[in-house]
């Protein structure tokens, strides 16, 4: 594998990317504003649960989900790149689509690390305080898979769809429940065996569990088992996506 396709590949990505500020700031507004509302609306009934503070509970879950965004639109942009021919010039290129298919993914988990790192930053502005510096880092690790988890999951998509036709669905029925179900917003303990055992089968769980736990110290799987699940899911979702990619039509 050519690792200078790969690192032009992922320069080009970023370049792309950080062209468009509308994206950069639609992408984090959306998570902002469920932190906000989120944070403050119900932390008053979560502390009288007794569960603690809300906001340092959700600030993880939403950090998770800026990453989860803005990788999973990331690999779904390849349907726009085949529509409008970009693909094509692309694809023509003496190189491996393995090979433009790793840089893609790894430019898209990038940025979706740093989108993660925004979001972070801004929500230590407004209340949330890291349990520790160093373990920031370990955060970081954690935002990484994730972004290249859903990365190669939307490669993988985008590999199979045509058309934008599809796009609503796949956001109405795959990538909200899996947000939603993953523990981002709402504790893991105490759920109905039918959703904890769903939520158990959603990678991102393992996701926000492990930023949860670098940052607040609070973890329900434990930090071995998130980073185990993380990796292996991210190593066969990048399998399957490279899979499916080689076998694109254009």
């Amino acid at each position: 594998m050519n690792a200078s396709v790969i690192y032009i590949l992922w320069k080009r990505q970023l370049k792309k990317y950080f062209r468009s500020k509308s994206r950069l700031i639609g992408s984090i507004a959306q998570p902002l504003l469920f932190l906000l509302a989120f944070g403050f609306g119900f932390n008053s009934i979560f502390m009288q649960a007794g569960q603690g503070n809300y906001f340092q509970f959700l600030a993880p879950g939403i950090i998770s989900m800026a990453v989860l965004f803005t990788s999973i639109f990331i690999g779904i942009e390849i349907i726009w790149d085949r529509q409008f021919g970009f693909l094509k010039e692309t694809l023509v290129a003496p190189v491996s689509r393995l090979e433009i298919m790793t840089g893609k993914t790894l430019g898209g988990a990038t940025i979706a690390s740093m989108q993660g790192i925004v979001v972070m930053i801004i929500s230590m502005f407004v209340g949330f305080v890291p349990q520790s510096l160093p373990m920031v880092f370990v955060a970081l690790g954690f935002m990484f898979l994730i972004s290249t988890l859903f990365a190669a999951i939307g490669t993988a998509i985008a590999s199979l769809l045509e058309d934008m036709q599809g796009f609503q669905l796949i956001m109405n029925f795959f990538i909200m429940p899996i947000f939603f179900l993953s523990g981002a917003l709402f504790p893991l303990d105490g759920l109905p065996d039918a959703v904890a055992i769903i939520s158990k089968l959603d990678p991102l769980s393992y996701g926000v569990d492990g930023i949860r736990a670098a940052l607040t110290g609070v973890t329900y799987f434990g930090f071995a088992v998130d980073f185990i699940v993380l990796g292996i899911s991210a190593a066969v979702c990048l399998a399957v996506g490279s899979y499916l990619f080689s076998k694109m039509q254009i």
